[in-house]
C-alpha cells in the first residue's frame, strides 16, 4: 500500500512538472527539458572513490549541468530529471555490482520524512526505479538528524551515526546501496553500519554523482572541505 502511494505521488509530482514553464535542468535554457550540451555533460563517466573504507562508485561529478540537474530534481521538483540522471546511476550500478559472486540487493539510503513531506518523493529510489532498478527498501530513519549541508566532516559523522535502522529481511544478504550524492560518506557509513548489524553484507554503494574534493578554506577547522550537496 505504502508503495502504491509513493508512486501516486511520483505520478502527481510529474504531472506538476510537465505543465511548469520547460527549460533546460541543466542550464536553465528556456524552451527544452535538457539542451544538447548539458546532455553530454550528463553522460555516465562511472569512477571509484573509497569512502571510509566502502567503495563507492558515481556515475556523474557533483559540478556544473549534473550538479544544478540533481539540484531541480531535489530542491524544484523537476522528477523529469530523474530520467536524465537514470543512466548515471545506472553505470554507477553496473561498476559496483563488477564480478559480484552472489545475487545483489539493491538498498536505497532512506529519506527522511522532512525531505518526503516537502518533496514527495524518495530521489534516490525515483531515480533507480527510472534506470530500471528495482530496489528493496530494507532500511529506515530512527532518528532526527540536523541538516548536512551546514556540516563538516567531522560534524556530518556525528549527525549522522546512530540515525538508521535496518528493517527485517537484510541477514545474510550482499548488499549495494543507492544514494544520490557523495560527500563525505557519512550517511553511507551509518546506512552500511545498521545493515550489517542486522547480518548483511555491504559490499559497495553506487551514486548519481560525487562531490569533488576541493582545498580547505582559510581558518577552515576541517581538513577537507567538499562543495555543498544540496
Amino acid at each position: 500500500m505504502a508503495d502504491i502511494r509513493d508512486r501516486a505521488r511520483e505520478a502527481c509530482a510529474e504531472a506538476v512538472a510537465l505543465l511548469l514553464p520547460v527549460s533546460c535542468a541543466g542550464c536553465g535554457l528556456h524552451g527544452t527539458a535538457l539542451c544538447a550540451p548539458c546532455r553530454r555533460a550528463l553522460r555516465p563517466a562511472p569512477r571509484r572513490r573509497d569512502a571510509q573504507g566502502l567503495a563507492v562508485w558515481s556515475g556523474l561529478a557533483f559540478e556544473g549541468p549534473g550538479a544544478r540537474a540533481l539540484r531541480a530534481l531535489k530542491e524544484r521538483g523537476r522528477t523529469d530529471v530523474a530520467r536524465m540522471l537514470a543512466p548515471a546511476l545506472r553505470e554507477a550500478l553496473r561498476a559496483a555490482v563488477t564480478g559480484a559472486r552472489r545475487p545483489i540487493v539493491v538498498v536505497p539510503v532512506p529519506t527522511s520524512r522532512a525531505a518526503m513531506r516537502r518533496r514527495g518523493y524518495r530521489v534516490p529510489e525515483l531515480v533507480a526505479r527510472r534506470a530500471g532498478i528495482r530496489p528493496a527498501r530494507l532500511l529506515v530513519v530512527s532518528r532526527l538528524t540536523a541538516d548536512q549541508r551546514a556540516l563538516g566532516r567531522a560534524g556530518r559523522a556525528r549527525n549522522a551515526a546512530g540515525s538508521m535502522r535496518a528493517r527485517p529481511g537484510a541477514e545474510g544478504l550482499d548488499i549495494v546501496l543507492v544514494d544520490d550524492v557523495l560527500t563525505t560518506g557519512a550517511t553511507l557509513a551509518e546506512a552500511r553500519r545498521a545493515l550489517e548489524s542486522a547480518g548483511a553484507r555491504v559490499v559497495a554503494a553506487a551514486v548519481i554523482a560525487d562531490t569533488p574534493l576541493r582545498q580547505s578554506r582559510p581558518g577552515s577547522t576541517e581538513s577537507d572541505e567538499w562543495a555543498d550537496s544540496a
